[in-house]
């Protein structure tokens, strides 16, 4: 994008231009995804570990977790999740894949269905909250005990008493 608009761009030959337009439709292709993200991703699916080292060193390095199709040919070690399946044939992969979208497709089903019912629900203000805004006209007094709840515990009735 910056190259179209320098002025460079127009002493290029029409040879040249192709050839950088060709190679910037390939990184897209590749990377392009890459560059809309906005945080880290969650997880990490992988169909062939042999041919994504790349991908499965930089997750790791990350602590993203892992999900992988693992071969016989590969190394299962550094992967948090690993499918014992052919990443080769392409009906298990099209099988694993497939479950895996819908394992997915579910996922984000339930948290949009979670922040629907979050958004519908009026929110309970805890208790801290409470007490900032009006202070607790009741306070316990020396004696009484309090438990994490606030309840009072009677001291006669707790069993804690010294001999």
């Amino acid at each position: 994008d910056k190259l179209a608009k320098d002025p460079s761009w127009d002493n290029l030959s029409k040879r040249e231009k192709l050839q950088i337009g060709r190679q910037r439709a390939k990184l897209e292709k590749i990377l392009g995804s890459i560059s809309d993200l906005t945080r880290l991703p969650a997880a990490l699916f992988i169909v062939d570990v042999m041919k994504e080292k790349i991908a499965v060193r930089e997750a790791q390095r990350l602590g993203i977790p892992i999900f992988a199709i693992v071969d016989t040919n590969s190394n299962p070690e550094g992967i948090d999740f690993v499918i014992p399946a052919n990443d080769d044939a392409s009906q298990s992969i099209k099988l694993i894949v497939g479950a895996m979208v819908e394992a997915v497709a579910e996922g984000l089903g339930e948290r949009k269905a979670e922040r629907k019912d979050e958004a519908e629900t009026p929110k309970r203000k805890s208790r801290r909250k409470l007490r900032k805004e009006k202070p607790d006209e009741t306070k316990p007094v020396e004696d009484e005990k309090v438990d994490d709840d606030e309840n009072v515990v009677d001291n006669e009735d707790s069993g804690d008493e010294e001999e």
